[in-house]
């Protein structure tokens, strides 16, 4: 099994474990550099891996409301990360199981928005994709 980590570099756990493919970010990172950096790295993760499932830990401590996450991603950042993930999954054929991580941000209801985003276009693609097939 192998895994693809892009997080902040500075954010806890301070001692983290390797990835196959690591791409920390510096403190304050915005929503154009991530996903430019999210990019490059997902297509080279999945022609790397050639994985029979991807599990996507889809965190909301990139916001930058975030009470312990250093990057700086918007709500509409993280929702562009999102679609580019899962978007790049369905594209491929490949299932994807999603949890949701992280997000402790000052003002909850943005934890739980950005998590329901998630949701919300998991199951849009989700529609699209069994569409295609009918």
């Amino acid at each position: 099994m192998q895994s693809y980590s892009i997080h902040g570099a500075r954010n806890f756990p301070f001692h983290k474990e390797r990835s196959h493919l690591d791409i920390a970010l510096e403190d304050g990172t915005g929503d154009d550099a991530f996903l430019e950096a999210l990019n490059s790295g997902l297509a080279r993760a999945l022609k790397d891996a050639d994985p029979n499932m991807v599990i996507y830990l889809a965190g909301a401590d990139p916001y930058s409301g975030d009470a312990f996450g250093h990057l700086a991603l918007s709500k509409d950042g993280l929702a562009q990360r999102d679609r580019q993930v899962l978007g790049t999954c369905c594209a491929a054929g490949q299932p994807v199981a999603i949890t949701m991580s992280g997000g402790y941000a000052h003002v909850i209801s943005d934890t739980v928005d950005i998590h329901f985003e998630t949701i919300r276009i998991a199951a849009q693609l989700l529609r699209l994709n069994s569409n295609d097939r009918s």
